[in-house]
């Protein structure tokens, strides 16, 4: 039995659904803080708190393998806590395999991504085989609907890259990676990137789907965004990867499709 925490996020959705096709709906089950939220999903739901190990146990029974959706909590010390209340109820409830939702350089990379490298070494402590699916950043937040009307009116998209290329991928390649690993019995580490892009190729591209002059403008990372836009320009995302497309057997979604795709949907 595959059970699945965080379903009610894109993400999780995407695994449940994608599960469906691969197997038996008797064989998934969705855990949510508010099940409720989850009415109609046509498969078993259980109510689970990661801050509620009582809760955990009881969602995670007979499960064979568990799906652990990292927190969205970035509270200090809260994803440790939540994701090793999760990882000992997986443990005692016989799970044979842990699957959890990593980032992109765990152990590598910045401080803010201590938290990650925190979990899989407590999926290393506790003694249950798991995969650790580092997933870089979604496309999603950088190629949208919004970001391609705004660009396309303005006949700019002002971002601050250093000239580096980025290796996201979309919400849902990462969750049919995730659904692959799951029924596929992987274990193990798993960088998870998609095909290289920059701003000058978006800029390209938004141009040539909406028949409208617009080119890359380059600023220094500053505002809201700056985390970001430093974390680029440091060429965080620049480093390319084979695991997302072998886990998917086809190369990952790239920005043309979803260049193309927000402007069908607008």
């Amino acid at each position: 039995m595959y059970v699945v925490t965080g379903v009610t996020g894109k993400l999780g959705r995407v695994v449940v659904d994608d599960l469906l096709t691969r197997v038996p709906s008797e064989e998934v089950v969705a855990v949510a803080r508010t099940p409720e939220k989850l009415a109609g999903l046509g498969i078993e739901v259980r109510q689970g708190d990661y801050e509620d190990p009582a809760s955990l146990e009881k969602a995670f029974a007979g499960a064979d393998t568990v799906l652990i959706v990292s927190s969205p909590d970035i509270t200090p010390g809260a994803r440790p806590r939540q994701h090793g209340n999760a990882i000992t109820a997986a443990g005692a409830a016989g799970a044979a395999r842990i699957v959890y939702t990593s980032a992109i350089s765990a152990d590598t990379g910045p401080g803010f991504l201590a938290d990650h490298a925190t979990t899989e070494g407590l999926l290393r402590e506790s003694g249950v085989p798991f995969a650790a699916l580092r997933n870089s950043f979604y496309t999603d937040l950088f190629v949208n609907q919004g970001v391609v009307a705004a660009a396309a009116e303005s006949g700019e998209l002002v971002a601050a890259d250093g000239g580096q290329p980025l290796n996201t991928a979309t919400i849902r390649d990462f969750g049919l990676a995730a659904s692959a690993v799951l029924t596929g019995g992987q274990t193990g580490t798993f960088e998870l990137r998609g095909p290289l892009w920059t701003y000058d190729e978006l800029a390209a591209e938004i141009a040539s789907a909406t028949g409208k002059s617009v080119v890359h403008k380059a600023v220094a990372p500053t505002g809201e965004a700056a985390f970001i836009g430093q974390l680029i320009s440091d060429g965080f995302f620049a480093a390319p990867g084979d695991d997302l497309a072998t886990l998917l057997g086809r190369p990952a979604t790239g920005i043309r499709e979803l260049v193309r795709g927000s402007r069908e949907a607008g």
